[in-house]
Formats: structure tokens, C-alpha cells, sequence
């Protein structure tokens, strides 16, 4: 058993205020495999007070000093691969391997993004020729919390932490108390870079308690967090008593529309794409829209794809998927995929039930349905599980509407080989992303959504704007600065 119950507040390991145990659940053998502590309003004081009072040094720093540190960070980033994926694949279930590869790449994808863009970014920069004397300014928003979700661990906490870094910002990070483990192996990381004391925070804790005191804190400037639609929504009432500034990442219910013309790939790569990382992406593809020419071979060839997807522990080496995260997410799951059945739709692979031969653990089958329309429960909510719901369309403005019609805007997806027609849906999609034919978006893109998917972006030159504030000065000295 992993005991982990401190926190890292200015600089040092310290111990909560108050104890307040929490097991850490392996979700592939349903066992504790570690305890952590739960923070209180008290903890969040404390924390809060020393990023403020690190923010005026740190923001005084050089843009150049401050990517130095996260160099720094990279450099021992790097050498934590092995450790950082054990941990994340311990606590949240994703497979080792992928867990390795892709959940620790992501945090180092990221982190080399930042760099890269922050030596390109002008901090201080002029208005234009017609104003010569007249700067804009970038700089850290000050104190920002930081709320990260269990499913893409080091991906979130490495687009908030970092860019708010590079920016000037101090911070206080509450990562999900399901998967904690990661973000402390990140603040043994911080802290061998030498990041000042005060500047990166990080207190355990559970939405009600940590992330209402963090959220609704008088002393915080800035609020970024990746989760649920409907914490999304109770966190900016909470913040708004306090005029801060709230950066939301929520939940998406993609679609992703295959034409007649779609190449013969597209079917199978959605299918993959959805049950990656057990369908826990708020980015998952989930509603598959299918032109009618094709519709019945995609159905057939889509069942086939879910069926040959294997389910396994996450401590076990190989291509297959892991376990969802908790008991919560399985029986929310489980329902859903009995609702789909009772209103209608047709179940065509997977079902209810653990896979065969899985008697504990929290692992689904690869599901999914046919024969949907858009009105059924699994077409409207966000399942978070390896469950595909697949629906017909005849013609390009029928899945145009279908695929507008839901309250979420993340990302979207194109499958057609009729170049036009893929850049009149790219524009007619309500989301914030839309990747076609396959083709993953480039390096410093923004992530983001609109409508109930939030609002901010996160990633790139982007991300580090979010972090900062504008300021407009005249009368600037140029022969002196």
C-alpha cells in the first residue's frame, strides 16, 4: 500500500491540518493500492497564501528564465516514464503500455510544445506602426487553481501547470483524488527543478471540499478545470462571487460523420478510436454518423472491430483496454447501456456485464448500438465508457444537423475523400475542433470546445494566452527598452 498523505505547499512537504484519509482503489482488482489525505478550507488558506506571496518574484522573472526552469522540468520529465506510467495505469486502469506511451507522452508532448511556443511568443510586443510609442504587454494572471480530472492525467495537469509557468503565474493544483498518485510523482519533479518556492502548490482533496474552498477563494485569480459539464457549471457560480477569471474544459459528445465516399479505413479507425483509453475521452468519437449507402456494411464492420477488441487488467503488458476508473463510472455505464436497449436501439456487440472470464474489476465490454436516432439517452449524454452509438444520415445537411443538434461542442470528426465537401463540414460544425480522414491535430493546436464543452483553449501559443493578462501601455520608451 502507497501512503501518500502530505502536501506540497512552498517548497515542502507538509502535513494537512487536519487528517482525513482516502483509499486510492486499483479499478482492475477493485483493492486499495494506496492512501492519501483530503485537504480542508484550511489547507487551501495556506496554500493559496504562499502562491500569492511568491507571485511578485516570480512574475518579475525573464520569460527566458522562467522556460529555463521548465527545460529543467523537461529534462527530469523524461527519466520518469517507467514510474509515471506504473502509477497512472495503477490508479485509473489504463493498460500499461498505453499507459507509458500515451499518458506519459502526453504531459511530454505537451511540455515540448510550450517551450517551443514560448520562445516565439512576444510578451512585450508593439500595437502597430500607427502607434509607435504604445506596448502590449502579456503577463500571469497571478494566483490560478488548477482542477485536473483521472482520465488523461499528466495531459491536463501538463497543459495547466506549464503554461501557467511560462506565463508568470503561481498556482495550487488539485488533481482528482481518483488518481492522485501521478500529479505527486509531477511535484518531486517541480521541486528537483528548483521551481521557487511558493510558485506550484498541490493539495489532494474531493470537489466539494478543496475545490469549493479553492474555487471560491477571495485570494485566487484564476480558475482552470477540466471535468464534468455539471461541475463546470457549479464552479463558475462559485467564482463569481469573487469576479475571477474561470477557464473550462467540460464534457463532449462527438460525432463523426462517414460519407459514402469515406476511405476504407474510416469504420475501423472511429471504432479504435472510441474504445481508446476504455471510451474515457471527453474527445471520444462516440456518436458514429454513417451515410445510408454504406450504413449496413459499417454497422456489420463495426460490430466486428468491437468484438475483436480485447479487455484485460492494466497491469498486463498488450493491446487491449483496461478497466473504467471506479464503481461509480461502471454502474453509470451498465445503466446506460440498459437504457439503450430499452429505447430501442439495436445492440449489435458487447452489452451489460463484465467481459467473459472478468469476475472483479471494473471492466465493460465494447459496445455498440445501431439503428439509433438522436433523441435516445446514449445520443445525448456523455456515457464515458467503450460505447459507440451508430445512427444513419442521407445527405450532407441532414448530418450536418444531427451532429449540431446536442447540447456539447468539443470536437468533431470528417470522413470523406471529396475535399470540398470536408471543408464545408469543417466549417458547419458547432465545435471547437474538427479532425478529418484521420489526421490527428498538428503540434500546438488549441483543445477546446464551445457550448456546454466550456470555453478557453488549452495547448500552444493559446494556452499560454489564457494563463495572462493584456495590458495597454502608452508613452512606452523606446530608445530605453
Amino acid at each position: 500500500m502507497i501512503e501518500k498523505r502530505q502536501f506540497y505547499i512552498n517548497g515542502e512537504w507538509v502535513d494537512p491540518v487536519t487528517a482525513n484519509d482516502h483509499n486510492v482503489i486499483d479499478p482492475s482488482t477493485e483493492e486499495p493500492c494506496a492512501v492519501i489525505s483530503l485537504g480542508s478550507a484550511a489547507d487551501v488558506d495556506k496554500a493559496v497564501a504562499a502562491a500569492k506571496a511568491a507571485f511578485p518574484a516570480w512574475m518579475k522573472r525573464s520569460p527566458e528564465e522562467r522556460i529555463a526552469y521548465v527545460e529543467k522540468f523537461l529534462e527530469i520529465y523524461k527519466t520518469k516514464q517507467e514510474e509515471m506510467g506504473k502509477a497512472i495505469s495503477m490508479e485509473m486502469g489504463a493498460p500499461i503500455d498505453m499507459s507509458k506511451a500515451q499518458q506519459w507522452g502526453a504531459g511530454f508532448g505537451h511540455t515540448k510544445d510550450f517551450i517551443k511556443a514560448a520562445k516565439e511568443f512576444k510578451f512585450i510586443r508593439p500595437l502597430g506602426d500607427h502607434a509607435p510609442n504604445t506596448r502590449i504587454v502579456y503577463e500571469g494572471f497571478g494566483v490560478c487553481a488548477m482542477i485536473t480530472p483521472w482520465n488523461w492525467p499528466m495531459n491536463q495537469v501538463t497543459l495547466k501547470v506549464i503554461a501557467g509557468l511560462i506565463a508568470g503565474c503561481t498556482m495550487v493544483l488539485k488533481p482528482s483524488e481518483e488518481s492522485p498518485l501521478n500529479a505527486l510523482l509531477f511535484a518531486e519533479m517541480i521541486h528537483e527543478a528548483g521551481i521557487p518556492a511558493g510558485v506550484f502548490n498541490l493539495i489532494n482533496g474531493d470537489g466539494a471540499g478543496v475545490g469549493t474552498a479553492l474555487t471560491g477563494h477571495k485570494d485566487v485569480d484564476m480558475v482552470s478545470f477540466t471535468g464534468s459539464t455539471r461541475a463546470g457549471i457549479a464552479i463558475s457560480q462559485n467564482a463569481a462571487q469573487t469576479l475571477k477569471k474561470v477557464h473550462l474544459e467540460l464534457g463532449g459528445k462527438g460525432a463523426n460523420v462517414i460519407f459514402a465516399d469515406a476511405d476504407d479505413k474510416a469504420v475501423k479507425r472511429g471504432v479504435l478510436h472510441m474504445m481508446n483509453n476504455s471510451g474515457q475521452s471527453c474527445n471520444a468519437p462516440s456518436r458514429m454518423l454513417v451515410q445510408r449507402e454504406r450504413y449496413d456494411a459499417a454497422v456489420e464492420e463495426a460490430a466486428a472491430v468491437a468484438n475483436s477488441v480485447t479487455v484485460g487488467s492494466a497491469h498486463e503488458e498488450g493491446r487491449h483496454i483496461g478497466p473504467v476508473v471506479n464503481e461509480v463510472q461502471f454502474n453509470k455505464i451498465q445503466a446506460l447501456i440498459q437504457k439503450g436497449i430499452d429505447e430501442g436501439a439495436r445492440l449489435v456487440a458487447g452489452g451489460t456485464g463484465r467481459p467473459d472470464g472478468l469476475n472483479r474489476g471494473f471492466f465493460v465490454k465494447p459496445t455498440v448500438f445501431a439503428d439509433a436516432n438522436n433523441q435516445m439517452t446514449i445520443a445525448r449524454e456523455e456515457i464515458f465508457g467503450p460505447v459507440l452509438t451508430i445512427m444513419p444520415f442521407d445527405t450532407e445537411e441532414e448530418a450536418i444537423e444531427i451532429a449540431n443538434d446536442t447540447p456539447y461542442g468539443l470536437t468533431n470528426y470528417v470522413q470523406t475523400t471529396d475535399g470540398e465537401k470536408a471543408n464545408r463540414m469543417a466549417l458547419a460544425l458547432r465545435s471547437g475542433m474538427v479532425e478529418m480522414n484521420g489526421q490527428a491535430r498538428g503540434a500546438g493546436a488549441p483543445f477546446g470546445g464551445m457550448k456546454a464543452s466550456g470555453k478557453g483553449r488549452e495547448g500552444g501559443v493559446w494556452g499560454l494566452e489564457d494563463f495572462m493578462e493584456v495590458k495597454a501601455v502608452s508613452g512606452w520608451d523606446a530608445k530605453t527598452a
